[in-house]
């Protein structure tokens, strides 16, 4: 994301333009997609713990800036938010694609391996629809916002 800066003086070693390429001596806070992905992981996994314990879960929701109205695809009518959906998996192996095979290499874990993961969904509905927003994307959309 390009930003702007002030006139300051401090040491590099090469001018202080953001259209540089990155030297290994010039630490930026660029995240690589998997440490992205890995923090929306934790963002979304403290949100939905917060959720859970929280008393007043409208309040909580209206805190997070989570809409109670979306816009509904034709736009004539706006969606409702009514439900939010807590749903939990259960990583019990892996699978796939063998070399050569139209069978999926499988990998059962062992019991310590197996993990539990939860998500969240805002389920928004109108006369005429009815809208599924994952939490994952409401919090990398509220992330762009704020940083904006």
């Amino acid at each position: 994301m390009p930003h702007d800066h002030a006139p300051h003086d401090h040491h590099h070693h090469h001018p202080h333009d953001h259209n540089h390429p990155h030297d290994a001596d010039h630490l930026h806070s660029h995240m690589h997609p998997q440490d992205t992905a890995a923090d929306l992981q934790v963002l979304a996994a403290q949100f939905i713990d917060g959720f859970v314990q929280a008393k007043d879960k409208t309040s909580y929701l209206r805190l997070a800036g989570v809409p109670f109205e979306r816009p509904g695809i034709a736009g004539a009518t706006a969606l409702k938010l009514v439900d939010v959906e807590l749903t939990t998996d259960w990583q019990v192996g892996t699978a796939s694609p063998s070399f050569g095979s139209r069978e999926l290499s499988y990998l059962p874990f062992p019991g310590e391996m197996v993990r539990e993961r939860t998500n969240m969904s805002l389920i928004y509905v109108s006369m005429d629809e009815k809208s599924t927003l994952d939490l994952r994307d409401f919090l990398t959309a509220r992330k762009k916002e704020i940083e904006t």
